[in-house]
């Protein structure tokens, strides 16, 4: 059985944008302004997308922003941590909406 999220995907995808172009290079415009040199390094950017690509599970966007850390000049611990940090922060949120379940029981329990 073939997996559902097939890596040749990614490399197909620029042909989202063949049934909208003009949307598809607006995107591609905004893209590349976000991950330009700023007030953030290129390779800063990077490792926070590599971050948000573990946080909202993306399979591609994991691939895709592995190799471009490493063009950048991240090594395996830069990136390994800051796969750390998503998680902290991921978990952190878990376990703050415990605070809404707490208030609705204590609601439920008067």
């Amino acid at each position: 059985m073939a997996n559902y999220y097939d890596p040749q995907h990614l490399k197909d995808f620029g042909t989202i944008g063949k049934d909208a172009p003009e949307l598809w290079q607006k995107f591609l415009a905004w893209y590349g302004a976000v991950f330009a040199d700023g007030a953030l390094s290129e390779r800063e950017k990077s490792l926070i997308a590599l971050a948000v690509a573990h946080a909202v599970q993306c399979p591609y966007c994991i691939d895709a922003y592995s190799t471009t850390c490493l063009e950048k000049g991240a090594d395996a611990a830069q990136m390994t941590e800051a796969v750390h940090v998503a998680a902290a922060i991921r978990g952190g949120a878990t376990l703050v909406h415990g605070v809404q379940m707490c208030g609705h029981v204590h609601k439920l329990s008067m």
